[in-house]
């Protein structure tokens, strides 16, 4: 098994290589982090799938399932392996760990590395849960954030696209030169044409997800009471023109009004509930990606310190409304709210103060970069507390098989 010592290589938010012993150790961070639950449940567990597994919101969810809600099932996400000239995507690494603690939990747990938009891979999670998990699927929690989807009838691929809708929109973001210094730029996105909308829609929005549940019930597969959970975000009116009210805006309206059809079918079906979960700010690979987001989640992060609720928090009280634990806490649109503490007024109105004062030279007092920076390096294994960077670490990390 081929050794090295690694050094994050980066262009932008992008990481080149990835540390297996960071993503490793930040799992186990993670995993420690989760609150334990009051009591496990009885028996094995509820059977759970978790579509988008490995990074995020997903990834926080996988954890805070094992961890506090007891499941097992099925973990599905995408991700790279190992070659000689790169390592493993993050994801990889982090799934690896995932499997570890699992096993250490006692979780019965299956990890499939693939395209969730197939019906290759929907067949096969199918299978899996008729033949090793006893024919019912209790949970569904659906994390995907992509690029592309092909869509399985028409063989027709579909690209999403970061673009406001309707004028173009110019906003600040925030970016660090190769020595970490940081720069307040303004950026400039021009409006969405011609089937733009319609494009992101279909990638982000809510058929795959739909897809998922009429595949899965077909099959006689949803258990009765089932629940299921789509993870979105709905973020600052500082960063709405190009969120919120853009192309990805669209998807996650669309997405919304798949969980109110979805609810009304599989409340009649099963006595189910299929609900869209609104999560607060985080630093993901998804969101460093977006206008403005970098800068935004930086601010907030000096306005509420340690404050901030992390993903796995999030997901822990996610998971007590989806199994009972907690009652299923809903606004007047049919979504989980886990982003109060982002959106009180409060916490808005000093954020904002801070970005209308932000530039470069001002930056570093407002926002909370040291953190931030080194966020972005923990996506990929890097400035994790703990690891010892000068060591050679094993990078050929196998695919983890199935955990009983």
């Amino acid at each position: 098994m081929s050794e090295r010592v690694l050094i994050p290589r980066n262009r932008g938010f992008l990481f080149l290589d990835s540390h297996p012993a960071g993503c490793a150790r930040l799992v186990a961070d993670m995993w420690q982090d989760c609150p334990d639950p009051a009591r496990l449940p009885d028996g094995e567990g509820p059977v759970a799938l978790i579509i988008g597994s490995s990074a995020g919101y997903g990834l926080a969810a996988t954890v805070a399932g094992l961890k506090r809600a007891g499941i097992r099932g099925i973990l599905v996400s995408f991700e790279k392996g190992p070659t000689e000239r790169r390592t493993a995507t993050a994801g990889w690494y982090r799934t690896a760990a995932t499997a570890e603690l699992a096993r250490a939990a006692g979780r019965d747990v299956v990890l499939l590395n693939g395209d969730a938009f197939s019906d290759a891979m929907k067949d096969q999670v199918a299978d899996l849960i008729e033949q090793r998990f006893g024919g019912r699927l209790d949970h569904l929690v659906y994390s995907v954030a992509a690029p592309r989807r092909t869509d399985p009838d028409t063989g027709a691929t579909y690209a999403s696209v970061l673009k406001p809708i309707g004028r173009a929109d110019r906003t600040r973001t925030l970016v660090f030169d190769d020595r970490g210094h940081p720069e307040v730029r303004e950026v400039g996105t021009e409006p969405a044409e011609g089937d733009d909308i319609e494009q992101t829609v279909a990638v982000m929005g809510g058929a795959d997800w739909e897809r998922w549940i009429d595949r899965l019930s077909a099959r006689g597969l949803l258990g009765e009471g089932f629940t299921t959970a789509a993870l979105s975000y709905i973020g600052s009116p500082l960063t709405a023109a190009i969120y919120r009210q853009g192309t990805i805006g669209a998807a996650k309206a669309h997405l919304e009004a798949t969980a109110r059809t979805l609810d009304e079918r599989l409340g009649k079906a099963v006595g189910g509930r299929a609900v869209t979960s609104v999560n607060g700010a985080a630093v993901t690979q998804s969101s460093t990606a977006v206008p403005g987001i970098a800068l935004y989640t930086g601010l907030l992060r000096g306005v509420l310190g340690p404050d901030m609720v992390p993903p796995v928090h999030q997901l822990a009280t996610l998971w007590d409304q989806l199994t009972g634990a907690a009652p299923l806490l809903l606004d007047d649109q049919g979504r989980v709210r886990l982003d109060g503490w982002e959106l009180a007024e409060d916490v808005q109105a000093a954020v904002a103060e801070r970005w209308a004062a932000a530039t470069t030279d001002t930056v570093a007092r407002l926002a909370d970069l040291d953190w931030f920076h080194a966020e972005v390096q923990r996506l990929y294994g890097f400035a994790v507390p703990g690891v010892d960077y000068t060591a050679p670490v094993a990078t050929d990390v196998p695919w983890p098989g199935p955990v009983s």
